[in-house]
C-alpha cells in the first residue's frame, strides 16, 4: 500500500503541473485580456466586464462546488470533467471573438459557463491531495503541488507567448497550449488508484496518514522498517471523528470568517494588478510584438518565483507557523504597486514628450513581477494549508476551502473590474496607488485580527522528541559497528 500512496503523490504532482493555467482559469483570461485588447481590439472596461462575470460565477458556484466533492467519491472523474468544459470554453473564447467586441455578450456567457466550471478544479485538487496523503502530509504535499502548478504555467504561457510573438498579429493560435496541458491533466489524473483516496480524510473527518506522511519526514539511512516506527514523530494521527459539522456550525467559526474577508480584501486589491501590467506592457511602443512578449513574460516571471515561495511555504511553515509566512506575501503587494506607480510615471513622461519608453524601462516594469510571485506565491499555499488548519475535525474541508475560494473569486471580480475601470477613466499609474492603498486593508487585518492556526508550540515539541529519538538510535546503530 506504501508503494501505491508513492505512485498516487507522484502523479498528483504530475497533474499538478499540467494544471497550470487550468487550475482556477485565471493565467488564460490574462492571456485572454492582452489577446483581446492588443489584437481584438476591445476595451479595458468590456474586459473589465468578462473578468466580472467570470468571477461572480466562480463565486455562485465555488460554495456548492466545494459541498460536491465533500459529498462525492467521484472526485476523479469531476475533477477531469471541470479540465475538460474549461478548455473547450477557452477555445472557443479565442475562436469566436469578434473585433471590438461585437459579440460582447456571447463572450460574457462563454465566461459565466466558465466561472462554474473551474469553480470545481481548486476543491477538486484539494480534495484528492488530502485523501491521498492525509491531514498531516498536506503542508508538503500542498507545496510540492503548488512548486509543480506554478513550474507548469511558466512553461505553458512561456510556449503561448512565443506563439504569438511569431504569429503576430494573428496571435490566436497561442491558446493552443490549452488542449495540450489538459490532455496532460486527464491523463495522469485517471492513473490514480481509486482505492489510494480516502475520501473520509479528503473530507477533513480523520487524518487519514500514516505517521511516514506527515509534514515532518525525517529520513533515516540504513534502517529497518521496525526500527523506522519506533522513531515516528509523536503527532497523533489516530484521530477519529463520528460525524461531520453542519454547514451552520462551520459558518459560525470567527476565525473562518475573518479569513474569508481577508481573503476577499486581498484578491480584491492583488487580482488586477497582473492584467493592468500586462496590458501597460502590451499597449503602446514601436514594437507591438515585443510588447506583447514582454506582457507574456509577466505570468512566467512571477510562476517561477511563486515556485520558490511555494517551497518555502512548505519546508518553513510547519516551523514557523502560518502567520509570518503570510504576512511577508501580503505586504509584498503594497510595495509592488507602489514601485509601479513610480514607474509607471517615467513611462508617462516619456509618452508625454512624444517619445516611446525604451525597452530598458519595459524590462524594469517586468521585473516587478518578482513580487508577484511572493505575494501570490505565498497565499496560492497558504491559503489552502490555513483552510485546512481551520476545517481540521470538520469534515467540510472541501465545503471550507468553497467557502474562502468564493472570497477570493468575488474578490478577483470586484478587483477585475475596478482595475480595468480606474486604468480606463484615471490613467494606470493612479489606478496603482489605489491599490496600493486597497491592498494594505488585508496585510494590515490579518497582523491584528488573525490567530495562528498551526498549534506550533506541540509540533515543535513533537518534532523535538522525534528528533532525539532518532539521533539515540543513530548513536546506538554507531556503536554497533565499532563493536
Amino acid at each position: 500500500m506504501f508503494s501505491t500512496k508513492r505512485s498516487a503523490k507522484s502523479l498528483l504532482g504530475l497533474v499538478a503541473l499540467f494544471l497550470g493555467e487550468l487550475r482556477d482559469g485565471l493565467t488564460m483570461i490574462n492571456m485572454q485580456s492582452a489577446f483581446l485588447i492588443s489584437s481584438k481590439l476591445y476595451s479595458e472596461k468590456q474586459v473589465g466586464v468578462m473578468f466580472f462575470v467570470f468571477g461572480m460565477s466562480q463565486f455562485l458556484f465555488q460554495t456548492p462546488a466545494g459541498y460536491i466533492m465533500d459529498s462525492s467519491d467521484r472526485k476523479v472523474a469531476l475533477l477531469a470533467g471541470a479540465a475538460l468544459t474549461t478548455t473547450a470554453l477557452t477555445l472557443l473564447s479565442a475562436l469566436t471573438a469578434k473585433e471590438y467586441g461585437e459579440n460582447i455578450v456571447w463572450m460574457v456567457l462563454l465566461k459565466f459557463i466558465q466561472g462554474g466550471a473551474t469553480a470545481l478544479i481548486p476543491p477538486g485538487l484539494n480534495s484528492i491531495t488530502q485523501g491521498i496523503v492525509g491531514s498531516t502530509g498536506m503542508t508538503h504535499q500542498v507545496a510540492d503541488n503548488e512548486m509543480k502548478n506554478h513550474f507548469g504555467t511558466a512553461i505553458i504561457v512561456l510556449s503561448g507567448s512565443l506563439i504569438a510573438f511569431y504569429t503576430y498579429p494573428n496571435i490566436g493560435l497561442l491558446f493552443i497550449v490549452s488542449p495540450i496541458a489538459c490532455a496532460g491533466v486527464v491523463f495522469f489524473l485517471l492513473r490514480i488508484n481509486p482505492d489510494d483516496i480516502d475520501h473520509d480524510a479528503a473530507r477533513g473527518l480523520t487524518s487519514g496518514a500514516d505517521a511516514d506522511e506527515t509534514d515532518y519526514d525525517y529520513q533515516l539511512a540504513d534502517e529497518s522498517k521496525q526500527s523506522k516506527e519506533q522513531v515516528k514523530p509523536s503527532i497523533s494521527t489516530e484521530t477519529n471523528f463520528t460525524a461531520a459539522t453542519s454547514p451552520i456550525e462551520l459558518l459560525k467559526n470567527k476565525t473562518l470568517l475573518v479569513f474569508t474577508v481577508i481573503c476577499f480584501l486581498f484578491h480584491m486589491s492583488n487580482g488586477t494588478v497582473l492584467p493592468l501590467v500586462m496590458q501597460t506592457l502590451a499597449i503602446g511602443g514601436d514594437n507591438p510584438r515585443v510588447g506583447f512578449l514582454l506582457s507574456g513574460m509577466c505570468i512566467i516571471v512571477a510562476q517561477i518565483f511563486m515556485v520558490g515561495s511555494a517551497k518555502v511555504c512548505g519546508d518553513y511553515s510547519g516551523h514557523w507557523g502560518r502567520k509570518k509566512l503570510f504576512l511577508i506575501g501580503m505586504f509584498s503587494v503594497p510595495l509592488r504597486c507602489l514601485i509601479l506607480y513610480a514607474l509607471i510615471g517615467v513611462k508617462n513622461g516619456y509618452e508625454a514628450d512624444g517619445n516611446a519608453a525604451p525597452l530598458a524601462l519595459g524590462i524594469i516594469i517586468l521585473s516587478t513581477q518578482v513580487f508577484d510571485g511572493v505575494g501570490a506565491g505565498v497565499f496560492g499555499t497558504m491559503y489552502i494549508l490555513v483552510t485546512s488548519d481551520i476545517a481540521a475535525g470538520t469534515g467540510r474541508f472541501s465545503l471550507t476551502l468553497g467557502v474562502t475560494s468564493a472570497a477570493m473569486s468575488i474578490g478577483g471580480t470586484v478587483s477585475g473590474y475596478l482595475g480595468q475601470a480606474l486604468a480606463q477613466d484615471l490613467g494606470y499609474q493612479t489606478a496603482f496607488m489605489m491599490l496600493c492603498i486597497l491592498s494594505l486593508v488585508p496585510a494590515l487585518a490579518y497582523t491584528i485580527l488573525m490567530p495562528e492556526t498551526l498549534a506550533i508550540e506541540n509540533v515543535d515539541h513533537s518534532v523535538k522528541n522525534m528528533e532525539v529519538s532518532v539521533m539515540e538510535k543513530t548513536a546506538q546503530n554507531e556503536e554497533k559497528q565499532i563493536v
